[in-house]
């Protein structure tokens, strides 16, 4: 259904100001309108996806706590409840296929591009290759899902001079991606550690890549061009996370022996502790409370994965005690570097692989966006000069 022009607000309308046609509009005319850098605080849509509730450490998705996901469920199984609204355990993801135009764009690309970038240009090729009617359907959005791990992991081979691995169509999603990885199938541990990770990344609010996702539809654009926008706001270090810088901090400690030493030493010297503090959680991170159980029951733990869980340790006793009114709590980046950095993902893969695991709520908010759409398209206030002749 095409969208209808704005109505302009009745003159009573209280809710928006109403300005004087005839009076210019300066830099001084702001019509009462509050002004948010960044948009912070701005509510700019409705939802019914996903609950971020920062101050009581909670996520929910669909009003399933994000816990109780991780330890019943599957990504496919959390995939399909975000696009359907619909709980079921059987639902089922597996790597797809890669188009040809799609492979030889990636063959084409340089072996130093970032994987980040692979991936977006993997997506955009994907969606010529497609018909991509509107309104964006479920069977899109399981197909791009499906889709770009296979991508990713072509290109992570490439990069190596290692031809790309096709598709076992026996092995769901996240399995088949370390597959076409490796060209070995992974244990079930290693598995099950690298789906809860994409389970806790599925969906998180309207942060920047999902409203980047969510603006692209509004203007009626395809689901792969709102993927591929969301990739792009993803990459920025400022959305994408850090937790590569997780495992560089890691990897300084060295040893569980030396942890406390370090942690000491580093926050004596002013560093920030990477993996603790949230700018929403003011309680420990729910993300990260899920991974960590799922990587304490691993069966046996790599070492890197054992120093990561006593860094934890001592860095939340040791910031308590010195920073006792604030709450700098372990949030998702620090669980998201220890078991992919445990699964065997090189720490430039990191990002990337987030965006497959963002992929469901991406998808599910292009749905949920084009269901009841209306363009996304802010004012600006204009703070220039005003007007004036030019010299003459």
């Amino acid at each position: 259904m095409t969208d209808k022009p704005a109505v302009p607000a009745h003159p009573a309308d209280p809710a928006i100001p109403t300005v004087d046609p005839a009076q210019p509009r300066t830099a001084h005319t702001f019509d009462g309108r509050p002004y948010s850098p960044g948009l912070e605080g701005v509510i700019a849509a409705e939802t019914e996806l996903g609950l971020v509730d920062g101050a009581n450490g909670r996520l929910m998705y669909r009003g399933y706590r994000i816990g109780d996901l991780v330890a019943h469920g599957t990504y496919a199984a959390v995939a399909n409840l975000l696009w359907t609204g619909t709980w079921d355990p059987r639902a089922r993801l597996a790597a797809g296929r890669i188009p040809s135009a799609v492979m030889a764009a990636l063959r084409a690309l340089p072996r130093t591009a970032k994987p980040m970038d692979a991936l977006r240009t993997a997506v955009s090729v994907w969606g010529a290759t497609q018909v991509l009617d509107w309104p964006p359907t479920e069977i899109q959005a399981r197909a791009l899902t499906e889709f770009s791990p296979s991508a990713l992991a072509a290109f992570a081979r490439l990069r190596q001079d290692l031809e790309p691995i096709d598709a076992d169509p026996t092995l769901d999603l996240v399995s088949g991606f370390l597959y076409q990885l490796t060209g070995e199938r992974p244990d079930k541990a290693t598995a099950r550690a690298l789906d809860a990770y994409f389970i806790v990344g599925a969906e998180h609010g309207l942060n920047a890549s999902t409203f980047t996702a969510r603006v692209i539809t509004s203007t009626r654009s395809d689901m792969a061009s709102a993927v591929a926008g969301a990739i792009g706001a993803m990459k920025g270090p400022l959305h994408g996370g850090a937790p590569s810088e997780v495992v560089e901090q890691i990897h300084k400690v060295g040893s569980p022996e030396h942890a406390e030493k370090w942690v000491r030493d580093a926050l004596a010297r002013g560093e920030r502790l990477m993996g603790f503090g949230h700018r929403v959680y003011r309680a420990y991170d729910p993300r990260a409370a899920a991974l960590r159980k799922v990587v304490e029951a691993m069966p046996t733990k790599p070492d890197w994965l054992e120093l990561a869980i006593k860094v934890e340790d001592v860095a939340l006793r040791v910031l308590e005690e010195k920073y006792p009114d604030r709450p700098l709590k372990t949030n998702v980046e620090f669980y998201a570097a220890a078991v992919l950095q445990g699964v065997g993902l090189t720490p430039d893969l990191f990002p990337a692989t987030f965006a497959l695991a963002r992929h469901a709520g991406w998808t599910a908010h292009v749905l949920e966006q084009a269901s009841a759409n209306r363009l996304i398209r802010p004012d600006a206030r204009f703070v220039g000069v005003e007007e004036r002749d030019l010299p003459k």
